[in-house]
């Protein structure tokens, strides 16, 4: 299929994707506040400025996009057939950014998960997965380090 807007048509379309407060953050962020967790957003102080930061349980939160950081088996991380090795890079380097901060914090003692925007595009299944990172952190002491976050 080819691009039917203009190169200026589409930076300014791309300009518009946001980095941060996304619907899926916005809902994952509600749920878990309902659920009595009291958090920092992007705390800028930690790698990769985590997107909701639990500090009494030592815990980062990313939530990203299937899209752009390639979410395994989902059907929206797919490949743009025009400009492909431009998209193929840019994909990589984003995992491997996504990787190399996921290090860092583990090397820190934090504790890193993982939410996908399918996982949490909606208030019901934001709600669900807050539950699942709600018995894992319950269950475990401030500043965890044996549980395997992911």
């Amino acid at each position: 299929m080819v691009d039917t807007l203009t190169p200026a048509q589409r930076s300014e379309r791309m300009s518009r994707i946001r980095s941060r407060d996304t619907k899926p953050e916005i809902a994952l962020r509600q749920a878990l506040h309902r659920l009595g967790f009291r958090f920092r957003v992007r705390d800028t102080k930690l790698p990769g400025k985590p997107d909701v930061v639990l500090t009494k349980y030592k815990t980062a939160i990313f939530v990203h996009g299937c899209f752009w950081h390639r979410h395994p088996g989902c059907k929206v991380a797919t490949t743009p057939k025009s400009n492909t090795e431009f998209w193929t890079d840019k994909f990589s380097r984003n995992v491997a950014r996504d990787e190399r901060v996921t290090s860092q914090l583990e090397e820190l003692g934090w504790c890193v998960i993982v939410a996908w925007e399918c996982e949490v595009d909606t208030p019901s299944k934001a709600g669900a997965t807050a539950m699942q990172f709600a018995s894992l952190l319950k269950q475990s002491p401030p500043g965890f380090a044996g549980v395997t976050c992911e």
